[in-house]
């Protein structure tokens, strides 16, 4: 492409954060033909279309590669501003981050991270299959996700190991004995509606225990509060990360059905290899975290 316009780049980045050319010029304070003449250029410069245009505007490829590019370099600006005590703006950096991850261990490593601020943090939710695309087109500089069983391919993110989140599954102490009086058994999970956030998951725990495969009763959730209010309002039962839960077992508003046989997920981070103080800092605090509150 030769030498690269970071003004036009930051036009790109822009429309890829607001999805469309005119709340990207509203963004930049300048006007939407500016947003167009600009990402044209970059296109006429590349050789390659860089941006679909529709509702919303999505990047290609190499689109979201160069907004990766952009925003790597204004990470690296930003640090060597700070080295410099200059002022600086705070640059944004997005991570993917599992449901469970979010809903229990990974809060609890931003305020070290975040007091004083030094950028501005985009997290986003996302299912292992979506975190992954995320980290790889670079749309995000890191992600939480289960690890796989496969071997890792020889280009792309480093891989950290952080630990396995314990999940046990629970009911209140009504809802079992009313479906579960018998124990946690084969005929009786045919019958006992669950609530499910993660198929995958909550199919691996029941070939694991029961040897069941196939179908069985259950309503579909994502991860939020509607789960743990169906959970506590005895609708059905479900797994849970142990960290979430471990209140309620010891009061015992839920019991744990299957005791001594939880589900232990390993996690990883993702993460590009970014030389900033930052970022350093960011996969440092994670990892440490993990350490401290995963098994």
């Amino acid at each position: 492409m030769g030498t690269l316009d970071y003004r036009a780049l930051a036009v790109l980045d822009a429309v890829v954060s607001q999805g469309s050319f005119d709340k990207a010029a509203l963004a930049l304070g300048i006007s939407q033909s500016a947003v167009s003449q600009r990402i044209k250029a970059l296109e006429d410069a590349a050789g390659r279309l860089l941006i679909i245009r529709g509702q919303p505007a999505v990047p290609t490829g190499l689109g979201m590669r160069l907004v990766s590019h952009h925003r790597s370099v204004r990470l690296m600006e930003a640090a060597l501003d700070i080295d410099l005590g200059h002022t600086t703006s705070m640059p944004e950096i997005a991570l993917a981050v599992d449901h469970a991850s979010l809903g229990t261990w990974f809060p609890l490593c931003l305020p070290p991270l975040l007091a004083p601020p030094r950028c501005q943090l985009k997290i986003h939710s996302a299912s292992r299959e979506q975190a992954l695309q995320q980290v790889h087109e670079g749309s995000v500089f890191g992600s939480i996700v289960a690890a796989s069983h496969g071997t890792p391919p020889a280009s792309g993110p480093e891989i950290t190991p952080l630990g396995r989140l314990r999940y046990v599954c629970v009911a209140t102490p009504a809802f079992a004995a009313h479906w579960f009086g018998d124990g946690f058994s084969a005929e009786a999970v045919r019958l006992a509606p669950a609530i499910v956030s993660d198929a995958e998951l909550m199919a691996s725990f029941l070939h694991s225990t029961l040897g069941i495969q196939g179908a069985y009763p259950h309503h579909s959730m994502p991860h939020s509060a509607a789960t743990t209010e169906c959970l506590y309002g005895s609708l059905g039962y479900g797994l849970m990360p142990l960290l979430q839960v471990a209140g309620a077992l010891a009061t015992e508003r839920l019991v744990e059905l299957t005791p001594g046989q939880p589900l232990d997920v390993a996690l990883e981070w993702h993460a590009w290899n970014l030389d900033t103080p930052f970022t350093r800092a960011l996969s440092e605090q994670i990892t440490h975290t993990a350490q401290r509150y995963l098994l």
